[in-house]
């Protein structure tokens, strides 16, 4: 094996490697949507969990990605450990799909359909139909297409550099020497499972393999145990994400762990015993690419029959190690792993949005009634709950920012800045409740009250603002444009409303029935008023614009009210509602 071989087996690892990784990030990106239904769907039952596991894993072509997402499910509330265990036993069957792709250059012969079936024929199709969608067209789910054919061409072009790099080394006794010391199936297995720890992908490692067994010199002797090890390697990505999580997402990657441990402890065993009891030349007989992928498969299906039944017990075992934590006093609703699915993350970021806009309208209509009664309790949870929806801001705004470095599809991206819009609204609306619970203490240190007239119109005004906050949050949470479109023209009869009361208090200092201390007052919850109304009008906006696939918020509202009869009859129809009586 000359130098040359040497670095062309570095850069066709370099290409295996970046091909894997493109073609699953692209692989993520276009199946990203329907992640969240396949999630939603998730339920206690064992084969449901472990199709699940194996379906996600194979499209994405990690168990290590799919293991740290569930970990960051399990952390973030979103999946129980119970359901975790099945998922991830699926996973590990699910990751050999990477094995039988491999496989393929292995293939030989000299009739068309074989030669068809080399990866050196019908590579350079994929690599130019992948460019030609990635670069020529303008629908993202082609260009994601095109990146997933790209990512394979150049996973197999990886594939067959290693293949073609090592080929020397079967006439290399070195070589040969080394594989000998690695027919000790102990070291077997500590060196599958070192290599795959280094590189962080279990796929990967079953890749560089195979390349290996092209040379003819491994043995299913060898082969067997690196395998084995291979499965315990790829446990190291997911403990490393599960430090500094819940007790529930370190049980999760201790599950892994044990699932791998045993299920490779045990079949060791029986191998050992089958080699040791029974001469069978299989055993000592060279293997291939697609032996590999075989042994691969099935080391992994065994290991799922064995432990599939057993997952209680797991769940149990997991439980005794990582014991509960006093200290521990929830869960991350925002777990970066999740990342590692944008479209989850989104999902779970909406989930916590909605949180914060309950938060947000608890608390205005809290404040509210404490102009008519005031309450200390009551007052303290308002400015917690303001307190509250201020976390909630940062903690989603970084969120989002962060995400947005992530490869996002149209649509995830989309929702990703409206939501980054939403929750500022939202924020706001929790500001304005603590403004009117000021208000509201202000009168009462003061020992002032709003004449009767003032209170009939002040009832109104807020009957409206508390019909419009649950029109905006209904169609927040529903994603309904129908009610959104009912939120515009009571915001502009709330407009309306603030004129209306502001002109009625000016007459009443004119007629000494108002104090113009009272009248600060009466202008500070006009105007907080006035505003809420102003921001659930974004809201709504944001909701018909994102069915739009767009965020032109000013140009929609501005063009919503031009020659438009259903908005003026609805403009109508909450005028009356909330007509203000004469004096």
């Amino acid at each position: 094996m000359t130098l040359f071989d040497v670095l062309t087996l570095i850069g066709g690892l370099c290409l295996f490697l970046f091909g894997m990784n493109l073609m699953g990030e692209a692989l993520e990106k276009k199946a990203g949507s329907r992640l969240k239904t396949i999630l939603g769907k998730i339920t206690g039952n064992k084969m449901t969990g472990f199709l699940l596991g194996l379906g996600v894993t194979a499209v994405i072509q990690s168990s290590s990605a799919t293991t740290v997402m569930v970990v960051g499910f399990v952390n973030s509330g979103i999946m129980t450990l119970h359901q975790a265990i099945n998922v991830i036993m699926g996973a590990n069957v699910g990751t050999t799909v990477t094995a039988w792709l491999l496989s393929l250059t292995g293939i030989s012969g000299d009739n068309l359909f074989v030669q068809l079936l080399k990866p050196k024929s019908f590579t350079p199709v994929l690599a130019l139909v992948g460019i030609v969608f990635y670069m020529f067209s303008k629908k993202p789910g082609r260009k994601d297409t095109g990146m997933i054919l790209l990512g394979f061409a150049t996973l197999m072009t990886g594939m067959e550099a290693m293949t073609g790099a090592v080929s020397g080394l079967r006439n290399v006794p070195e070589f040969q020497n080394i594989l000998v010391m690695f027919s000790n199936p102990v070291l077997g297995v500590f060196a599958g499972a070192l290599l795959t720890a280094i590189i962080q992908s279990s796929s990967a490692s079953v890749g560089i393999l195979q390349a290996l067994a092209s040379t003819g010199q491994i043995t299913y002797a060898t082969a067997v145990p690196i395998i084995m090890g291979q499965n315990i390697g790829t446990c190291v990505t997911a403990m490393i994400s599960s430090v500094g999580t819940n007790k529930n997402a370190r049980r999760t990657a201790v599950v892994h762990l044990l699932f791998n441990i045993i299920g490779t402890a045990v079949w060791l065993a029986v191998f050992c015993a089958v080699k040791a009891l029974f001469d069978l030349p299989v055993i000592q007989q060279s293997a291939n690419q697609l032996g590999i992928a075989i042994v691969h498969t099935a080391f992994n299906v065994l290991c799922t029959a064995l432990l599939l039944p057993m997952s209680g017990l797991l769940e149990k075992i997991a439980c005794l190690i990582v014991r509960e934590d006093a200290r521990e006093e929830g869960t991350d609703e925002l777990d970066e792993r999740l990342m590692a699915a944008p479209a989850v993350a989104i999902a779970q970021c909406r989930k916590v949005v909605d949180r914060m806009a309950q938060i947000a309208v608890d608390a205005l209509k809290a404040s509210l009634n404490m102009l008519d009664e005031y309450d200390g309790k009551t007052a303290d949870r308002i400015r917690e709950d303001e307190d509250r929806t201020d976390r909630y801001e940062d903690l989603l705004g970084d969120y989002l920012v962060c995400l947005s470095n992530h490869a996002l599809s149209d649509e995830d991206r989309q929702e990703s800045a409206e939501l980054l819009h939403l929750i500022g609204d939202f924020e706001r609306i929790s500001d304005h409740a603590v403004n009117i619970l000021e208000s509201a203490e202000e009168m009462r240190e003061k020992h002032i009250r709003f004449s009767d007239a003032a209170q009939r119109e002040l009832k109104i005004m807020r009957s409206a603002v508390c019909e419009i906050l649950d029109l905006a949050l209904e169609a927040y949470r529903n994603n309904d444009p129908r009610t959104a479109k009912q939120v515009e023209p009571l915001e502009e009869v709330v407009d309306t409303l603030k004129e209306q009361l502001r002109m009625r208090h000016i007459l009443r200092l004119q007629n000494g029935v108002c104090t113009i201390e009272l009248g600060f007052v009466w202008a500070d919850l006009l105007t907080n008023l006035e505003r809420v109304a102003d921001h659930c009008s974004n809201i709504a906006g944001r909701v018909i614009e994102s069915r739009n696939a767009s965020i032109d918020l000013h140009a929609y509202l501005d063009n919503v009210k031009i020659g438009n009869q259903k908005f003026a009859e609805e403009y109508n129809a909450y005028a009356k509602k909330y007509a203000l009586m004469e004096d």
